[in-house]
């Protein structure tokens, strides 16, 4: 390499070095001004940093809530006693839709239990041998029950996590026996935990047969049955066929399902769009636009029965959750404008008061570039150090809310959305100030002085 360009590239990193320099100088020249410039802008990127992770944090939670009811699962639940299922239906509709894999009926009531000398109200949950692989739970100690135990309606049960710790001194207590509503159960199992408020409170409730769990509510019907898909596609096209047919069931005035026939040479699908046809079309069997829509629909009720896929929901409410989490990032946002706003407020300032400086190292040979690329810099490092401490009060201001009760995750999307848009703030605002810096011819910089 030759010494000219040797001495041109000592000479162009001399000048960047001092330009950096004389920036860092003109922000701390004025310290309590460039604080409050500052301040602005850190207060902006905490409001986007605190906001945004605030409402990732409710998204999650609400996800986390309705992953833990299982994959690919719908739920049928009729609202109305005289609608309530016969228990054998939840295997019909197994035969009937395809896709469906598995169901059980469903019973909710609730009983005292006791425990040696405690005694006290629990929420009990019937269901059939299949519950822990529709709601994809498995177990923390022991075994579910079998069908024969459904068939037979044995007294055994399996405890939520939460119940069979608050037993035995939280050893487990597999093999040992509790009275529900007066009838002594023998525990099979323990159910890994979920979380508080996950899997509709499974952790605080005791699963025992269905059809024990009928004698308990003094029913013969359910109300509820839960299905599980064989994936995503299936658990779609699950709901629509099930729609179709208790619209058909309930229009006929029955609450009960009865195999279709399959017509030779046809699959049971096409037997089932072909059987329910009149069910989801309009007057004379024309398609709608509306009844397409609702087929489409996450929860579909009808007249007092809800089918509901709990996929669809999942993506329904997570879609809900971030538009929300975006509008409160845009409101937030609105701070960091007037941080940018402030930042050039600074710098129009600076360059009325540093015009002999400016006057005198234009006369010494410093060029437009040189002075431009000066107060670039300095709002470019108020920016930076605001961004900065933005983002370590946001942090800090999610821990408040967390010790609070709110569910609060750092999202990483915010703080990039957040620093990117303060720094380019930060160089939009200054540009103006730093031309009208540049532009200043140098006669009239010194007279000024």
């Amino acid at each position: 390499m030759s010494k000219p360009k040797r001495n041109w590239i000592y000479a162009f990193f001399v000048r960047c070095w001092f330009t950096a320099k004389m920036a860092l100088n003109g922000v701390f020249s004025n310290t309590f001004r460039s604080a409050l410039t500052i301040l602005g802008v850190a207060i902006g990127v905490a409001s986007v940093v605190s906001l945004m992770g605030i409402g990732e944090g409710a998204r999650q939670n609400v996800i986390e809530q309705f992953e833990s009811l299982g994959t690919n699962v719908i739920s049928i639940k009729a609202h109305e006693a005289g609608l309530e299922f016969q228990p054998e239906m939840a295997q019909e509709l197994v035969e009937r839709v395809n896709g469906l894999e598995i169901a059980t009926p469903v019973v909710q009531t609730y009983t005292v239990m006791r425990w040696r000398r405690d005694r006290k109200e629990v929420d009990i949950i019937g269901v059939n041998q299949d519950f822990p692989k529709i709601r994809d739970h498995s177990q923390a100690a022991g075994e579910f029950f079998s069908p024969l135990h459904v068939e037979q309606r044995s007294y055994v049960a399996v405890l939520g996590y939460n119940v069979a710790a608050g037993l035995n001194g939280g050893r487990s207590p597999v093999g040992q026996t509790i009275t529900l509503d007066g009838q002594s159960y023998r525990i099979l199992g323990v159910l890994e935990p979920k979380g508080k408020g996950k899997a509709e409170d499974i952790d605080d409730k005791v699963v025992i047969p269905y059809t024990t769990a009928q004698r308990i509510a003094k029913k013969r019907t359910v109300e509820e049955i839960w299905g599980k898909a064989n994936s995503v596609e299936d658990a779609e096209l699950a709901t629509i066929q099930l729609g179709r047919i208790f619209k058909k069931e309930l229009s006929g005035g029955r609450a009960t399902a009865s195999p279709t026939p399959t017509p030779e040479g046809s699959s049971t699908q096409e037997t089932m769009v072909t059987t329910m046809g009149n069910v989801s079309h309009g007057q004379g069997g024309e398609d709608t636009d509306k009844n397409k829509d609702k087929d489409k629909a996450p929860s579909r009720k009808e007249k007092g029965m809800t089918i509901t896929n709990l996929n669809q929901l999942v993506d329904e409410l997570d879609e809900a959750n971030r538009i929300m989490t975006l509008l409160l990032g845009g409101i937030a946002a609105v701070s960091l404008l007037v941080g940018g706003l402030g930042i050039m407020n600074i710098m129009l300032v600076a360059v009325t008061e540093r015009t002999s400086e400016i006057g005198v190292r234009r006369a010494l040979g410093a060029k437009q570039i040189d002075l431009l690329a000066q107060f670039l810099l300095e709002a470019l490092y108020v920016s930076i150090i605001g961004v900065i401490a933005g983002i370590a009060v946001g942090i800090w201001g999610m821990g408040i809310f967390a010790s609070y009760g709110f569910q609060t995750a750092i999202s990483f999307e915010a703080i990039r959305i957040a620093a990117a848009v303060a720094l380019g703030a930060g160089l939009l605002f200054g540009v103006y100030p730093a031309i009208s810096a540049s532009a200043l011819p140098p006669v009239e910089a010194l007279r000024r002085r």
